[in-house]
């Protein structure tokens, strides 16, 4: 169960043979889902690797427990916030760990964090304050989630209640309501990611490609500089996604997310 009541699908990939595992909980991003792209494929690397790997959308992501694919719940997705994508990390971290039937098949010794883009920032956060997190990996993360809109756009939203963020892939305006600043104003501290790369004491994996166009290359750099334990994987050239686009068919990955998948998965099992 996720915030404010609302159901959130997860999947959980694994390997059954009563031998614990490392566990990695995957955080999507910014208009992202669970289904998105090539994330079944990488829960299938994951668990053939030897890992349980679990993956879910937050709760108010947009998309809905009858149709997962689609953003057919804007009126959720208006009302996210923040502080809403932590607890509902939190709450399915407890439900992983605490299920019944994975008991036997996790080491919750071994639990990593992995997110994408907005989810990666998400991750470092609730790493910061969950000390059952002992690895953490963001790939394309934003290192800052505080005072990012201009005085203009806020004055706007304060105004009018809303703005709309453009889904170039679906062509929908997304709502925003004004809700999520006063969330993140009241909620500075709590969501300083700077903050919380500084209190990191476990081993952190940063990627991030240099022709990133959603996220650019010196959030990585930012996010290393404050890292105690962090390792920065740079990929040259490659963009927000690593080259994988939505839809995805097939088992053959581009080039540099193959290299990511792999590095990944070599770090949270090292």
């Amino acid at each position: 169960m996720g915030s404010n009541g609302r159901n959130m699908l997860a999947d959980v990939f694994y390997n059954k043979n009563g031998k614990t595992k490392p566990c990695v909980i995957f955080c999507h991003g910014f208009k992202g889902f669970k289904d998105w792209g090539h994330f079944n494929l990488l829960g299938e690397r994951f668990a053939e690797a030897g890992c349980v790997f679990v993956k879910f959308n937050f709760s108010h992501n947009g998309t809905s427990a009858d149709d997962p694919l689609n953003f057919t719940d804007l009126e959720a997705f208006g009302n996210n916030n923040f502080t809403i994508e932590l607890d509902d990390l939190k709450s399915v971290i407890d439900w992983t760990l605490n299920n019944e039937e994975l008991r036997s098949e996790i080491d919750t010794n071994e639990l990593g964090l992995l997110g994408h883009s907005r989810g990666g920032a998400i991750t470092i956060l609730m790493a910061g304050e969950d000390d059952r997190v002992k690895k953490l990996v963001t790939w394309a993360a934003v290192s800052n989630l505080i005072d990012r809109n201009k005085k203009r756009t806020v004055d706007t939203w304060k105004k009018e209640g809303v703005i709309y963020a453009k889904n170039a892939r679906t062509q929908q305006n997304m709502p925003l309501y004004y809700q999520f600043y006063e969330d993140q104003q009241a909620n500075k501290e709590r969501l300083n990611v700077n903050h919380a790369v500084k209190r990191l004491h476990i081993p952190f994996l940063i990627v991030h490609g240099t022709n990133d166009a959603a996220v650019k290359y010196t959030d990585a750099l930012e996010i290393k500089r404050s890292a105690q334990k962090g390792s920065l994987l740079t990929l040259e050239g490659a963009d927000h996604t690593f080259g994988v686009k939505h839809p995805f068919e097939g088992k053959v990955l581009p080039e540099q997310a193959e290299e990511v998948i792999d590095k990944t998965i070599q770090f949270l099992k090292d």
